[in-house]
This record gives structure tokens, sequence and C-alpha cells, in this order.
């Protein structure tokens, strides 16, 4: 289907959307009216989620009643997870929805540029090799010139090394954008859908790391005083912006409110001077209508009349807004803003209550379900239900909602075949060298797509029609947390699914690929083919039918490759010809919506020359990483060990011990035990300890002599290596070359080690361009009768991306243990 109305959130459901299904208190209503009669713009810009200063947002949409946007370059797809194991772009999803509930409790709104998070970059020119800016520049002046905001804020300045190149690239951005986005000659394709704009003026968000930011005499600057207290929302704006920093859980953004006074200081960096404040010389857009004087007088009509115990009271004065708005066809996107606002003031003002729900969470395109409409009106102000629908089904109602007596529906809706699945739109096409292959310009700044199936609910007030969308949601009641609701989600109608990322075709190895075909229909007659492999390099040696659960079991033998590394594509090809190769992926957490994916049904065929004992490993949880699954396939014998098995008496069953990545970080018993696993190496045993942040740790003894973890890192994983390729981890069992440092993704490693003891040995040394080489990336050391490492190379990103180096070196580490 082309063009489907789900695909997107327009800017104007972005910002009614959420509060359209429910009522608010009547202070917040009052709130949300004076944020209605402010038209001033602001846009907030940074490169990552998590880097947005919520206090200011706080502050500025709801003491200064601004419309305020954050643009977040990335999706903070290359940070690293406190909660989970998801790294890269489900990451990148999380951190997504995190941001968006961050927005829905500071007031403000949510856009993202193109760009991916490849991780932590040094300088603004590292960033730039990674990134396109020119593709960058355009989406930051396609925002700025579609949202129009009167003045632009930084997060960061454009001094280079001060800070993650990201941050300083998105500043230098920004800069650039204010003045081009008003320059008809700068991207000109964009200006069939847009039009040049000129902000007023751009600042930094100014501060000092460690301290006050102290204004000097030659910068113009102004500062929030973003520590008051608003009566109407009953909290303080600092707190507000605790709560929503709070959102940031897999970055354990956790935050308490400061408690009195704040400042926020914002440095002028260009535009027109001012006195005063900086929203000196910027318009009331009200103006700018043939009738704004009418329309400026009936809001402030509206809030001086304004009935706190009846809020139903104020209804008339508000359609008689909303009908001076109504006369107006100016096609300007803040005033279409404006009147989505005035319905939704409306709405809420009479306690509305519309539901769009279904007894299940998931569904597929040709799929016949049925649906419920629940609509009521507790008010006796009389509305007029007249229909409901979409671009797929259509429904007339005709009823009169009021007196708290629900209208209701139910729909059956048949879903056409071709009907797109819920793929995150920026994951629909291949990436561009750091840059997700969008090519519609429309999406490019709206966060996610809008709901899979949604209404379209007419009413009629008084004479006037408003609209509800209303988003298909799964609503169920939970015995301990009571009513949930979920976004209903398109899925393939067939599933193909692998039980491995990495297949080794290695001596030892597990070299059986199970491929799980799933039917959410009728089982389809079909085979399974792989894509980049002649026919004779793999088999199909067994097929097993499971008719009550509608699946087929493929058992596939890969017999060679021609390559070290080589990816290839598992596909089921139905008897007619259909080819399916997507596979379902969920995440599921508590504090955002559960999210779905699909990823093709893609895997790493490695083909390496390397012994492999097939030991018995003991794996120690962390922070969570894929690292356990690839050694499982590399033949190991992996155990993961809970809290109870971290004592000498459980370790000594293992070989080697595997410590997973900022264990130290977040498993109090590990660091509770940690002499038990000291002890273990002396007696005989083998550790290896992935990296950990140097702060907080919850122990300073992370091995058997003394060192210390800092911020040094190397962030480009093609870098210069040096290393002593006799040391025992570089030669025993599988010599290693510079040959096995090639092919690295992301980075090299981070939180080197520093001020280490002379006891261990430091055998491999890297090194970014341009700056000092460094030792700290792998520690060594024998103690007792045993052997212990620590390492800060991304061990975590390499494996699961089947770096055939990293493997070997990793593979190595693990053979410093012998059997047990």
């Amino acid at each position: 289907m082309k063009n489907p109305k789900w695909l997107l959130i327009s800017l104007c459901c972005l910002f009614s959307i959420n509060l359209f299904a429910q009522g608010n208190p009547s202070s917040i209503i009052y709130h949300d009216l004076l944020r209605f009669q402010e038209t001033k713009r602001i846009l907030y810009v940074a490169a990552h989620p998590d880097d947005e200063n919520t206090r200011l947002i706080a502050y500025l949409a709801n003491a200064e009643h601004a419309e305020v946007a954050y643009l977040s370059l990335t999706r903070g797809d290359g940070g690293q997870n406190l909660i989970g194991k998801e790294l890269g772009i489900e990451l990148g999803l999380i951190r997504t929805h995190e941001l968006l509930r961050a927005r829905e409790t500071d007031g403000g709104r949510q856009f993202f540029s193109r760009a991916l998070d490849f991780g932590f970059s040094k300088n603004p020119d590292e960033t730039f090799n990674n990134w396109d800016r020119e593709k960058l520049l355009s989406d930051v002046v396609w925002i700025v010139r579609n949202y129009q905001p009167d003045i632009i804020i930084n997060r960061f300045n454009t001094i280079p090394g001060t800070t993650h190149g990201h941050h300083t690239s998105s500043a230098m951005l920004s800069v650039e954008a204010f003045t081009k986005a008003a320059d008809p000659k700068v991207f000109p394709e964009q200006l069939t859908a847009t039009k040049p704009w000129q902000a007023k003026r751009i600042f930094w968000n100014a501060y000092n790391w460690g301290g006050q930011y102290e204004p000097q005499e030659n910068k113009l600057y102004h500062r929030f005083m973003v520590g008051e207290f608003n009566p109407l929302l009953g909290t303080t704006y600092s707190q507000i912006a605790a709560d929503s920093r709070t959102m940031h859980k897999s970055q354990g953004f956790g935050s308490t409110s400061q408690i009195g006074q704040g400042n926020d200081f914002i440095e002028m960096v260009k535009g027109e001077s001012f006195t005063n404040n900086p929203f000196e010389g910027i318009g009331n857009r009200w103006e700018l209508l043939s009738n704004g004087k009418v329309i400026i007088a009936s809001i402030e009509k509206a809030l001086k009349e304004f009935n706190f115990l009846q809020p139903e009271k104020n209804i008339q004065n508000l359609l008689d807004i909303k009908k001076e708005l109504d006369s107006q066809n100016l096609d300007e996107k803040w005033l279409k803003e404006k009147k989505a606002h005035i319905d939704r003031l409306i709405i809420d003002a009479l306690g509305i209550k519309g539901e769009f729900v279904i007894r299940k969470e998931i569904g597929y395109p040709g799929e016949k379900i049925n649906t419920e409409l629940v609509f009521n009106n507790p008010s006796e102000f009389p509305i007029s239900v007249r229909s409901f629908g979409s671009g797929i089904f259509t429904q007339q109602i005709n009823a009169e909602a009021k007196n708290n007596v629900p209208v209701t529906q139910s729909l059956v809706i048949q879903i056409p075949k071709d009907y797109p699945v819920s793929q995150p739109f920026w994951l629909q096409n291949p990436l561009d060298n750091s840059i997700f292959g969008i090519n519609d310009p429309n999406k490019i700044g709206p966060p996610i797509n809008g709901a899979t199936i949604s209404g379209n609910l007419l009413l009629n007030l008084d004479g006037q029609e408003i609209r509800m969308d209303l988003p298909l949601k799964y609503k169920y009641n939970d015995q301990v947390d009571g009513e949930i609701n979920q976004p209903f989600t398109l899925v393939p109608e067939v599933n193909v699914s692998l039980d491995k990322k990495n297949l080794f075709l290695i001596r030892g190895a597990d070299d059986l690929l199970k491929v799980e075909v799933a039917f959410r229909d009728q089982m389809l007659e079909g085979e399974i083919q792989v894509s980049g492999l002649q026919s004779s390099q793999y088999e199909v040696i067994d097929t097993f039918y499971d008719e009550r659960r509608k699946r087929i079991e493929y058992f596939v033998k890969f017999l060679d490759s021609d390559q070290e590394k080589k990816e290839v594509l598992v596909t089921f090809v139905t008897k007619d010809g259909r080819r399916f190769s997507q596979d379902t992926k969920r995440i599921i957490y508590k504090h955002i919506p559960n999210l779905t994916y699909f990823t093709n049904t893609s895997l790493n065929l490695v083909k390496m020359d390397i012994k492999i004992s097939g030991q018995s490993v003991g794996y120690i949880p962390g922070a969570g990483d894929d690292v356990p699954e690839v050694l499982r396939s590399l033949g190991y014998q992996i155990s993961i060990l809970d809290d109870a098995d971290i004592r000498k008496s459980r370790l000594k069953d293992f070989a080697t011990v595997i410590v997973g990545i900022r264990a130290f970080n977040v498993n109090q018993s590990l660091a509770d035990n940690v002499d038990e696993l000291m002890e273990y190496v002396k007696e005989g045993g083998n550790v290896i300890v992935q990296y950990n942040t140097s702060s907080p740790l919850l122990t300073r003894e992370l091995g058997p002599y003394p060192f210390s973890i800092s911020r040094e890192r190397v962030t480009v994983e093609g870098s210069p290596v040096e290393a002593d390729y006799s040391h025992s981890v570089f030669s025993q069992p599988n010599q290693v070359s510079q040959h096995d440092f090639e092919g690295w993704v992301q980075e090299r490693g981070l939180y080197f080690t520093s001020n280490w003891d002379q006891q261990y040995t430091s055998p491999l040394t890297l090194q970014d361009p341009g700056e000092e080489a460094n030792q700290g990336s792998l520690l060594f050391t024998r103690y007792g009768k045993g052997t212990y490492t620590y390492s800060g190379i991304s061990w975590f990103r390499q494996l699961p991306a089947g770096v055939p180096g990293a493997i070997k070196i990793f593979v190595n580490l693990i053979e410093q243990g012998g059997e047990r």
C-alpha cells in the first residue's frame, strides 16, 4: 500500500495524540490553555538521548509555556545498556522510547535526524569521517524549516576536544543550519514541501563541568530561574526534570531533584542582540492571522472566566476560539498544531474518554480482527458521534453521547494482505555509512511510526466538528499491575528464526543450524534456501513438522565456505514462489511500550583454523551481553553462575571463569565474593574480567594485584595495533598476527586500565590517530597456580559480530586455563 496512514505521526498528532484518550485535572487544563495562548517555539539540539538538559526543557515548556522540541541527532544506538543485553539498533529502539517518556514528563517533544550512533568519538573530524556531513546538515535544515523555531539552543559548544565528538558535531551542524535554513539556495529541493526559515537567535546551554557557569563580560547571556515551583502542576521544574531524566533507565540515569533555587544559563552564539531576555523581538504568531486580535481576546476571556470546579462550563469559550481558528485556511504547521491543540482542550474539559481496543497484541496482514470502539462523555454537554474509520475500514455510528453513558461499537476489520508490518521506519532500509537509509523527507524528524492501525472518530459539538485519532491498542488486566495497554502490532504471516547468529566452521564447534518456520495462519508447503552459498556447501539433514503449533523445524548442516567470514541469508520459499526471510524480535520492559522489529534471517558463517578445547566455562553475568551464546556456538560448555555460585567450591568445577561486562558496576554478589574468585585463581583457575566503567564501582579490588580504571579508550576500529606476539595470550594455542586486528566493529575498546601493578604484563598497545599510545587495554598475570586477565577490549561487540581475529584472541584467553 502506498503512503499508509499509520506510517508516521505527523507533527500535529505528535503534539496531541497522547492525551486524547484520557481527561486531565482542571489545573492541568488551565496550564494547557496557557501553553495554547503562547506561540513562541524553541529547538534544543544535541547528539544523543540523555544529552538534553531536562531542567531547562521543563522550565521553557511549563514556565515560559513555549513549544519546545529536542532534536537528538542519534537514537543512542552506540551506547551501553545497564538494564539488559540489547545493543546497537535494539538499544536505539529502547532509548528512542525512553526519550519519548522523558518528553511526556517534561512537556517537550522529540525529533531525530538520520544519524546512527556509531559509538564514542573523540573529535568532530572523526565523527564526520563516519557521518555524511552534508546529509546531516540537510536533516537539521529540514527540521528547522519545518518546525520554525524562534530560538535555537545547543547543549554543547563548537570547540573541538572539549567533549564527545558527536556532541561538538551537533553544535556545529546547528550553527551552520541557523543561517542556511533561511537561504533558498541551500537544499532547494526541500522547498517543494517547506519554506526557508530564519530563527531570531542561537545559543548554547552554557555550563562548566564540575562547577557553576561564570558569565564573561564580553558574552551576551541569559539566566533562567529553573528551580521555581509551579502551583498549577504542583511541583518544581527541578522535580519535573529529575522525573524526566529518570526515564533514561538503560543508561542508569535515575535522578533526585535539586531542592531550592536553580539557575541555567544560555550564551549567545549568533543572531540579533537583546537587552533583557532572549525572546525580545519575537512576534506573536496570532497577530499573523486576519482575525488574530479576536483570537487573542477570546483566549484571554477563556482564561479570565476559567471555571476550575466545573471544567465543562469552559466549553463555550473554547468552542468560540475553535470557530475562529477553523475559519483560517493558512497552510502553516503551527496553525494546524493550534487547531489540534484546541480540540484537545475541549475534549479534556469535557472529561471525554475514547478507546479503540482489541483482545490480542499481535496480528498479521490478511487477517480479520475483532475490535471495539468505546466512547464516553461524562458531561451533560451533548456530543454527536458521527463515524469512525480509516483507510481500511469505515463505520457509521450516529449516536449521542452524554451523561456518562458510553457509546460502544464492535468492528470487524479485514486487514489487507499487502498492509505493512510494524517495522520501525528507520530500520526498513539498509544503513548507508552510519546514516539510516531514510529517503522520504517526511520521515526525517518524527521519532516513531504512528499506530499500526488507528481510527479517526468524527464528533460534532454544537455544530462544530472535532476529530479524535484513536490508535488500536491491546488492553488487558494484569493481576499485579492492573490495566495494561500495549500497541497492536502486525508481524509477517510466516516467521523464520535461526538458533545462531554466528556459525563456526571450526573443528569441535557446532556446525548445525536450526531454522524454525512458524505460520500465523495455515501451514504452507515450501523449502529452505541459503543465499550466498553453493548448494554443495550446505544440506538440510532433517525436517520436523509440528501441525499443532503450525511450525516446521529444519536442521541445516554447513559444509564449507569460500571466505573467512561470510554473511548468508536463510529464506523460506513457498510452493507458489513467495519468499519469507524476516524474524520477529521483541523487547519488553515495563517503563516503555512493548517494542517489535524485524531482522533479516542472516547469519555469519566463520571459517577458521584454530584450536579449541571445548572446556567447561563459568560465566558471571554483568549488565548483559551475548558473549555466552557465541562461546556455546564455538563448542565451549557454558554455565551461567548466579549469586550462590560465586564461591570457590563451585568455581573449581570450571577451567575458566569469565566475568560479564560491567559486572563490578552492577553485581553486588560478585563484589562481595571477589576474594573467593581470587582464591580460585590462586589454586589454578583462569579468570577473564571484561570492561567496567570507572564509576560507580561496587569494589576497587578487581584483580589479584591493584590497578585503576580510567576513561581512556580507542574509538577507531581500524586504528594501529602493536602486540607482543610471543606472549602466551597471542601465541597459545593459536598464533595471532596483525591480520587478526582487521575487520573490527565500532571501536577497539573502552575504559582502559591505568596505574597497574608491575606484576601485570600489558602485551597490547592501541592508539587512536593523533593520540598517544595506550597499553591499558589488556592486563595479564599469573597468580599462584592460575592466570588472570582484565581487558577493556570490546569483546561484547566483536564476538557477536563474528569478527574472526577477536574470536581467536578471546579463545586464547580462555585456553590459558587447562581442562578440569
